[in-house]
C-alpha cells in the first residue's frame, strides 16, 4: 500500500458525513463531457465532408441522386452544421440548459442530415448517425444534472 493509497482512505474515512470529497462528479458528468467531445469530433467530419463535397472531390460516389439538391447544396449544408455543432459543443461545456437543448437539436438536425446524405458516402453517414444518437442520449439523460447542486 502507498502513501497515496492511505491518504485516499484516510481523506474518505475522515471526511464529515455526507460530505462529498472532491473527487467526486454528479452522476452522468462523463456522458455530458462525451457529449460535447463527440459534437466536436462530428464538427470537425462535417466539415472534411462539406470541404469535399463543395470542391465536388471523387471521395464521394460518382452520379449520386439525392433528394434535396445536389452534393454542392449538402457540402454548405454540412458546413453550416459543423459550425452549429462546435457553438453546441462549447454551449454544452458551459453547463447551462440552453446549451443541452441546443446540442440535442443541432445533433438532431445532423442526423437527419447524415441519413439524407447517405448516397454520396453510405458508411460516413452511418457512423456520424450513430455518433449523434449518443450525443442525443447523453445530452438527453444526463445533461440537466449537472448544474443541480
Amino acid at each position: 500500500m502507498s502513501m497515496f493509497d492511505t491518504e485516499m482512505q484516510s481523506t474518505a474515512v475522515t471526511g464529515a458525513p455526507g460530505a462529498a470529497s472532491r473527487y467526486d462528479e454528479p452522476r452522468g458528468a462523463g456522458w455530458v463531457l462525451f457529449a460535447g467531445m463527440m459534437l466536436v469530433l462530428v464538427a470537425v467530419l462535417n466539415g472534411i465532408y462539406g470541404i469535399a463535397a463543395i470542391g465536388n472531390s471523387s471521395f464521394f460516389v460518382n452520379d449520386t441522386r439525392y433528394i434535396l439538391s445536389d452534393l454542392n447544396t449538402w457540402g454548405w449544408v454540412m458546413l453550416g452544421l459543423a459550425a452549429l455543432q462546435m457553438a453546441a459543443a462549447f454551449s454544452v461545456w458551459n453547463g447551462n440548459k440552453f446549451g443541452v437543448w441546443f446540442g440535442i437539436g443541432v445533433a438532431g438536425l445532423n442526423a437527419i442530415g447524415s441519413l439524407m446524405s447517405i448516397p454520396a458516402y453510405p458508411l460516413w453517414s452511418l457512423a456520424v448517425f450513430s455518433v449523434d444518437i449518443l450525443v442525443i442520449y447523453g445530452l438527453a439523460v444526463y445533461g440537466g444534472r449537472g448544474n443541480t447542486a
